[in-house]
């Protein structure tokens, strides 16, 4: 590193530049970069010239320069003339209007599509000549991409010796995000390294098959949701990559495909003549220098004055560097090649610094800087660093040497981080002298008094529990013997409680193999160890919590087997056919308290009630157990259906053994009227199909069980028609999450709606539409068919002291 702006080691009292001195440099500069701007610019034109040639022709480089010497020479024009025209006209091959620009997605067809495109490249090469860096490149090509492919931003990435990207040009993006990402490494994955290792374009048009590759700046994919990458041919091979990025999605299509491709055949021009600048700079050192450099350790770089005609040092020219060099701005070793001082680092003229080289190049004397630090801002970024230089004359130049490093102070401050964050502290033994040296963390990490002299190796053991003593005490006398490094865990006991310890050490060893000292840290590691076996301790409890709970059900589900056994086959009761259908909830180990029953009464009515309990386990299966035996009993011996729930309310509400409510609805069949009588507490309305019309019943007025003491109960009557279907259903038949209850219904209807008439009406087959996800909770259904007149429906006849 070889530029500063202060010396912070001590106090500086610069006289200050001499303004007119500082003028006559810059006037200098100004005038040498307009000489190699236009040295530049005219060998600009020849290249922009081939690469129009190659973008429309498809031809090499090579061929492109062939074709503009035998033009130049049948037009009896020069080379210079010849690559202008060129640029310029490329007229059409007859004399027609020019067609207009085709709509997005086609070039049109030959020749009046090639005039097209030969146009908009004819004006990106006319700009490309006053083109001096690789940033202008990027802006000019994206002034004239844009309109064309609706591009937002452009990158120019280049390909460094070890195979990693360097961004050294970009328009669209903001300085910040190319400062973070101007070196990439050479990782997989990262597409414009594969579009130079393929040699081929990279579209990146679809968010979910490109993946990861669309973070490579670390943004979101929706910035840029579409993105080109293309390889920039020089030669017989690739080493810059051109991205186009654009904030619209979509694919690339044929027509914006073909002229970036064209484009970045036209770039090889442009980005040679920045080579061979480069190549030019670095030809006063031999490439035996620079593979010196590349042998040596350390920072250190090769400087060249730079004078001017009265003899004096104007700048500084970078010939070689060594692998570990690194300047402020992140560039390492060859990168740094053929840079100037002043050009780079503006703020370094009259700075000590600056003094130091001149009086070292006049005195032969090497010139040592106190430690100082350089400011500066890249890409609106700032960046610092602490430097000490030396620069000792070596031929015509300097050999110039820095070490980079930050303050003691600061060193120290970050050991101390370390320690704290890591709860950790280091020690030293010299088994030698007998010198022991501990951090205040150590102490603190062994709960030891920092006025009380260090312990020994030997010592150590003494602190552990007894049950930790002996592997502490062999871990440290194979050390001790042998220089065995080892990493022990132990327990000391402190006024605070056990704490879980961690010790690490390693040996340094004389010629002959001797332990002569031993460093290492012990490490706090209560925390995570109280963690784990707080874990574990979890583990246990949840183990048995679910064994317990897995018992539990089993007995519920044997339970609820006994006291609601289901019929294999549809029934027949009171002249309807009956269907039952119970599925257990696929999540959880509880069973539920759905439940049923179906029944021909006495007077051969039918009754058919469902119900559902809330919660779960035995609880809810000994409630449901006792709702559905009194409910059969009371309407049995002759209690109204609104009679019989008042009193199943007064139950539940008064029952010792559980506070809980249900939900249930009553339905008593009258086979010589064909009137179903029901009623109902806060359940689900039942479904009547009649006629390939769906639609849920109206419901009478009724409070859940065990919600109120005074509930107030109605009922309602419906006359059953030949072809009638109806469903009695509980929640987990509708209920889904995230869903309204009303959508689940108006989803049940539509199901049912589909299903019409025959085998696709079953009600398996219901089930398995609206159950096509798992099932969280419990679904009982009670399926009632009306036959039609003279069809048999196959249903049996239920045994008549049992349910259906």
């Amino acid at each position: 590193m070889c530029h500063a702006r202060r010396v912070t080691s001590e106090p500086v009292h610069p006289t200050g530049a001499d303004p007119a001195a500082l003028a006559k440099i810059v006037a200098r500069q100004r005038a040498e970069l307009e000489r190699l701007r236009d040295l530049a610019a005219t060998s600009a034109v020849l290249e922009r010239a081939k690469g129009v040639l190659m973008a429309v022709t498809g031809c090499t480089a090579q061929a492109a320069h062939e074709d503009l010497l035998q033009r130049a020479a049948d037009g009896n024009r020069t080379l210079l003339e010849q690559c202008w025209l060129t640029l310029g006209a490329l007229p059409p091959p007859k004399e027609q209007p020019l067609a207009p620009r085709p709509a997005a997605g086609t070039w049109q067809v030959a020749p009046t599509g090639t005039v097209e495109l030969a146009k908009i490249l004819g004006h990106i090469g006319r700009d490309l000549v006053r083109v001096g860096t690789p940033h202008e490149l990027a802006q000019c090509l994206l002034d004239h991409v844009a309109p064309e492919t609706d591009a937002d931003a452009v990158m120019l990435y280049e390909r460094l010796p070890e195979g990693g990207l360097e961004l050294i040009g970009h328009a669209g993006i903001d300085a910040t995000l190319a400062t973070q990402w101007r070196y990439v490494p050479p990782v997989t994955g990262v597409v414009p390294l594969d579009a130079l290792r393929s040699g081929e374009p990279q579209w990146l048009e679809d968010l979910v098959a490109a993946g990861d590759r669309l973070l490579l700046l670390g943004e979101s994919p929706e910035r840029w949701p579409s993105r080109a990458w293309l390889p920039v041919p020089v030669g017989d091979s690739a080493g810059v990559a051109l991205g186009v990025l654009r904030r619209r999605g979509g694919p690339f299509v044929p027509r914006e495909r073909e002229l970036l491709r064209a484009v970045a055949r036209l770039c090889a021009g442009r980005l040679r003549a920045f080579d061979s600048s480069q190549e030019r700079v670095g030809d006063g050192v031999t490439q035996t220098v620079q593979a010196v450099f590349d042998a040596l350790p350390g920072a250190a770089i090769l400087l060249t004055p730079l004078r001017a005609a009265t003899g004096e040092v104007e700048d500084y020219r970078i010939e070689a560097a060594t692998p570990e060099a690194v300047d402020v701005f992140g560039r390492t070793g060859r990168q740094m090649l053929g840079r100037h001082v002043l050009e780079s680092y503006p703020s370094v003229a009259g700075e000590p610094l600056w003094h130091g080289y001149l009086e070292a190049l006049q005195t032969g004397v090497p010139f040592e800087s106190e430690p100082f630090v350089y400011q500066d801002v890249v890409g609106e970024v700032p960046v610092t660093a602490t430097y000490s230089v030396r620069a000792a004359p070596l031929g015509e130049g300097l050999l110039v040497t820095w070490l980079r490093h930050d303050s003691p102070e600061r060193q120290e401050q970050r050991l101390f981080d370390v320690q704290r964050l890591g709860n950790l502290g280091w020690a030293n033994w010299n088994l030698i002298t007998e010198e022991i040296s501990w951090s205040d963390q150590t102490y603190a990490v062994l709960g030891r008094d920092p006025e009380q002299p260090p312990l020994g190796l030997e010592q150590l053991p003494d602190l552990a529990l007894p049950e930790d003593t002996g592997p502490l005490t062999h871990a440290i006398a194979e050390l001790v013997r042998h220089a065995r490094p080892f990493d022990v865990p132990f327990r000391i006991d402190t006024p605070g409680g056990v704490r879980h310890l961690r010790l690490v050490t390693e040996a340094v060893t004389a010629p002959d193999g001797t332990t002569v000292e031993v460093h290492g840290f012990v490490q706090d590691l209560t925390p995570q160890r109280s963690a784990e076996l707080a874990l574990v301790e979890s583990e246990r409890a949840m183990l048995l919590q679910r064994g317990i709970l897995q018992a539990e059900r089993a007995l519920a589900a044997r339970l609820q087997h006994a006291l609601l056994p289901l019929p294999s086959k549809p029934v027949r009761l009171a002249g309807l056919r009956v269907e039952v259908a119970y599925l257990p909830a696929q999540s959880g180990i509880h069973v539920g308290g759905d439940w049923f029953s179906a029944i021909e009464l006495p007077d051969d009515d039918a009754l058919f009630v469902i119900g559902d309990v809330a919660g779960h386990g035995i609880g809810a299966v000994a409630t449901m157990a006792q709702l559905r035996f009194t409910a059969k009993g009371m309407v049995t011996t002759g209690s109204s259906l609104t009679g019989a729930l008042t009193r199943l309310n007064y139950l539940l509400l008064h029952s010792r053994d559980t506070q809980t409510t249900a939900t249930l609805v009553l339905a008593r069949y009258n086979p010589r009227r064909h009137v179903l009588a029901w009623a109902q507490a806060g359940h689900l309305p039942p479904l009547l199909v009649r006629h390939g019309e769906v639609h849920c019943l109206d419901r009478p007025g009724g409070m859940l069980l065990g919600a109120t003491a005074a509930p107030a109960y109605e009922s309602a009557e419906l006359h059953l028609e030949p072809g009638d279907r109806l469903l009695l259903y509980t929640d987990g038949l509708v209920e889904r999450p995230g869903e309204g209850l009303d959508n689940g219904l108006e989803r049940l209807a539509e199901a049912v709606r589909a299903q019409g008439c025959g085998e696709s009406g079953s009600l398996e087959a219901l089930l398995a539409t609206m159950l096509a996800d798992e099932r969280r909770d419990d679904v009982c259904v009670l399926d009632i068919r009306m036959p039609l007149e003279g069809v048999t429906d196959g249903a049996e006849a239920p045994d008549t002291e049992t349910d259906a």
